[in-house]
């Protein structure tokens, strides 16, 4: 279990760090959509014996994961611009659910949600961070835990699925170059 007393300097999330893993998730999966274009329909939905089966669901799953925790998010009080936000974008009810017919549709999906996230993140407070979200999961059970522990686990779950993206498209030939957050983080 994590040190529920850690000092603030050592919180596992901060607001820069969200603004940071917000532009390289935009970064990545316009990196990832742009590599899997170049991949025929048949080839994106071919069954490659990944968790999700396939690129095209794997992708779809984490489009799938971040509109549920979006949602989530938006639970918290002050989240009002967070929650107009999303007014048209639907709470899936599978972690399988189809959010888009094509990879070019979900890639207009994922650019929505890039754009939305980047937003969220760069307002988000050092106070909210450290604050208890309650929420359910998909089978109807409630949790309380630390905001900033959940923010973490929604890049990182990102980060995941995207590396076992990346695989696919290697096996199919595709090389989508680097994929390592150190690209993104400036120069001191």
């Amino acid at each position: 279990m994590l040190d529920a007393t850690r000092t603030a300097a050592t919180r596992p999330m901060t607001p820069l760090t969200a603004a940071l893993m917000a532009d390289y998730n935009r970064w990545m999966n316009e990196r990832l959509y742009e590599a899997a274009a170049g991949l025929p329909e048949a080839e994106l939905a071919r069954d490659r014996g990944a968790f999700f089966g396939s690129i095209l669901q794997t992708l779809n799953h984490v489009v799938v994961a971040d509109c549920i925790w979006l949602h989530r998010f938006a639970g918290q009080p002050d989240a009002a611009e967070l929650r107009l936000a999303l007014a048209g974008i639907p709470l899936p009810t599978s972690l399988r659910e189809e959010m888009a017919g094509s990879l070019a549709a979900l890639h207009e999906r994922r650019r929505e949600l890039d754009e939305l996230t980047r937003r969220w993140a760069g307002a988000l407070t050092a106070e909210q961070l450290e604050a208890p979200l309650t929420y359910r999961n998909m089978a109807g059970r409630s949790f309380r835990r630390n905001f900033g522990h959940l923010v973490l686990h929604f890049f990182n779950h990102q980060t995941h699925h995207r590396g076992q993206a990346s695989t696919l498209l290697f096996q199919a030939g595709v090389d989508i170059g680097v994929t390592d957050l150190l690209a993104v983080i400036p120069e001191a």
